[in-house]
């Protein structure tokens, strides 16, 4: 038999080669789910019938009979041919088979287009596109995307971000997994690529090569820095991405609800590199000790180079590879040094606190938002009382 079509004699026949070709469902798909659903019922009516099948070996199949549309039951060896099988179909059968056949060809039906949807959105993944928000499933976003959908889990949400119902959102489709209600389409919001594919969109020397991106160090939802290069003379990459005027940049900006970008000229030479990834701090003096990078910055460009929490600089150590200490060149303000890898997760850099205080509470053991009880706080050195009611102001704020 074509598994394209199937011998239209009934109304039956023809009634499946119709959807299947409506659909663009192989017939064999749905005639194969209709026979496994016939033997399944027939199994679950008949169940002494088909054990002694089984202890005697012999395999249960179901065939459509061309001439009148009827499903017929039959059982022999596994590898019997068509005439050496015996027909064990039971009075009454046909309205079984009927009933079996109408859930089969809906569910199957369901299913192909389903299949069919996320194999054209395959070739997506790794891409950014544009949807709608369409609801909330529990704490999840469900977008969609045309003639499918893909879900924001939470991990993937930028945090404070609301999605507005029918609001137009740009998602970076990560990956299709199974699920216990079939294959879904993740997206995301928080990764790194969805930037990338923003400046891909905005900014033509990027899609066309011109221009590339190396690195990018995100904080989503309040900052980023991207390193970009040249690959052709003349071409200024950080220009290109900022744009007459600021308005390549200033796009992508929008599309990621007022996120600040730092655009920043890559460069082999590390000293370089690091300097450009701390700016907007100036003047600094770089030495390599001990594989960690040592940052002297004058007293007047120290918060700047370390950023509110210490964000600036861990967004340049992840965005150059680099641990990076952050020294003053004062006495004065040796206190507020910092080191890190930039790969750091610490809770309490949720909270809007300043270096001094971030740093005191890191030294303490304190990193999760939950250590931040009066009784441990009251004990941590270098914390008065005016510090630990503005700690208390921005716990609030968090729970809230």
């Amino acid at each position: 038999m074509d598994s394209n079509s199937l011998n239209a004699r009934t109304e039956f026949a023809a009634a499946i080669n119709q959807i299947c070709a409506e659909r663009g469902i192989p017939v064999d798909t749905v005639l194969t789910a209709i026979n496994s659903a016939l033997v399944a019922s027939f199994k679950k009516d008949y169940p002494e019938q088909a054990l002694k099948f089984e202890e005697d070996e012999l395999v249960i199949t179901a065939d459509i009979d061309s001439e009148n549309g009827q499903f017929r039951l039959f059982v022999g060896k596994e590898d019997a041919s068509k005439k050496d099988r015996k027909e064990i179909t039971p009075p009454g059968f046909g309205r079984i088979a009927a009933q079996a056949a109408k859930q089969v060809i809906f569910q199957t039906i369901r299913e192909a287009e389903r299949d069919a949807i996320l194999s054209e959105y395959a070739d997506l993944i790794g891409k950014v596109v544009t949807g709608m928000v369409q609801r909330m499933d529990g704490r999840n976003v469900v977008v969609d995307l045309g003639r499918g959908q893909a879900v924001i889990p939470v991990n993937e949400q930028v945090p404070g971000e609301f999605y507005r119902l029918n609001s137009r959102i740009s998602v970076y489709l990560k990956e299709i997994i199974e699920t216990p209600k079939g294959k879904q389409i993740i997206g995301s919001r928080s990764d790194e690529r969805l930037l990338a594919g923003l400046f891909e969109r905005e900014v033509p020397e990027v899609s066309a090569g011109s221009v590339v991106i190396r690195a990018i160090a995100r904080e989503a939802g309040s900052r980023s820095k991207v390193a970009v290069e040249s690959t052709q003379p003349g071409v200024d990459p950080v220009g290109s991405c900022v744009g007459q005027k600021g308005v390549r940049v200033q796009a992508v900006i929008n599309d990621l609800n007022n996120e600040k970008i730092d655009i920043i000229q890559f460069a082999e030479d590390k000293d370089k590199f690091i300097k450009a990834a701390l700016a907007p701090a100036d003047g600094l003096d770089i030495s390599f000790i001990n594989g960690e990078t040592v940052v002297t910055v004058p007293k007047d460009q120290l918060s700047l180079a370390i950023g509110r929490g210490g964000q600036n600089v861990k967004l340049a150590a992840r965005l150059t590879g680099s641990k990076i200490r952050i020294v003053s060149d004062s006495d004065e303000t040796k206190e507020l040094s910092i080191v890190t890898s930039g790969d750091e997760e610490y809770q309490i850099d949720q909270l809007d606190l300043d270096t001094k205080t971030r740093n005191l509470l890191v030294e303490a053991g304190l990193l999760k938002i939950e250590d931040l009880s009066d009784e441990k706080l009251d004990g941590v050195k270098g914390i008065g009382p005016k510090t630990l009611e503005k700690i208390k102001v921005q716990l609030a704020s968090y729970k809230n």
